[in-house]
């Protein structure tokens, strides 16, 4: 049962969101990123570094264990291919850590605080695995895997080695508009639905925007929507510079 794949789930074997269940496992990870927060602020800035370079690179080791287990139990398919932002934001946060220039890395760290954290969030609080068990590979990899794109972001903005400000909204539309189209036609052939761009996933905004403007229409306000959540998440980082530029 530990590796058993969603097919192989007998009904009504995993748990409701906002469950005991989910409570409980929102704990274990907050406990778990609690723990790596502490040690990161006791750290000198070399310990620090080694840190945020070993994240990525665990997240890749994630993604191919994923890979073993899913072609050692016969289940490995296109739709595992880590192709959502929370697949592509491992190689993100290699680029932020590993890149040699400095901006460069900023940009990319960014990306990660204000689009690839905040997005963790969401999946964290409404998971779409709960029909797996609680003690299952494939449920615990999922708490793990978001839990460290969220703590990646966090632990950049602890050591200030990005400074969010909105005029770099940019930053995400470059990086968006380079990774989304290839996704859209690799949606398209392979009828899939990477970051939701083939068609929208029932009882979430984007389904209400496909019920108004049809599909493909509902990418539209899809993108706005996207555009004014990351426009929200750097209007407080800019409230708090401009207060410390008053002192």
């Amino acid at each position: 049962m530990f590796f058993s794949y969603q097919s192989d789930i007998p009904s009504k074997s995993g748990y409701s969101i906002f469950s005991a269940s989910h409570f409980g496992c929102l704990l274990s990870v907050g406990i778990l990123m609690a723990i790596i927060v502490l040690i990161f602020l006791k750290s000198d800035h070399k310990k620090r570094t080694g840190i945020l370079k070993f994240l990525p690179v665990f997240l890749l080791c994630m993604e191919a264990s994923k890979w073993v287990v899913l072609f050692s139990i016969g289940h490995a398919n296109i739709g595992m291919l880590p192709l959502h932002l929370c697949g592509l934001a491992a190689y993100d946060y290699l680029l932020a850590s590993f890149l040699p220039s400095k901006k460069a890395r900023s940009f990319f760290g960014e990306i990660a605080a204000i689009l690839l954290g905040p997005g963790s969030v969401f999946a964290l609080l409404m998971p779409d695995w709960t029909f797996y068990p609680v003690w299952n590979f494939f449920n615990i990899y999922g708490y793990v895997w978001h839990e460290l794109l969220l703590l990646y972001p966090i632990l950049l903005l602890i050591d200030k080695r990005i400074q969010l400000k909105i005029r770099h909204l940019w930053y995400e539309a470059v990086f968006l508009a380079v990774i989304v189209p290839p996704v859209y036609i690799f949606d398209k052939i392979s009828e899939c639905n990477f970051m939701f761009l083939n068609w929208p996933e029932p009882g979430t905004p984007l389904s209400f925007f496909a019920s108004l403007f049809g599909n493909p229409g509902y990418l539209l306000p899809y993108a706005v929507l996207a555009f004014a959540v990351m426009t929200l998440i750097y209007i407080p980082f800019e409230i708090a510079r401009h207060i410390r530029g008053k002192k």
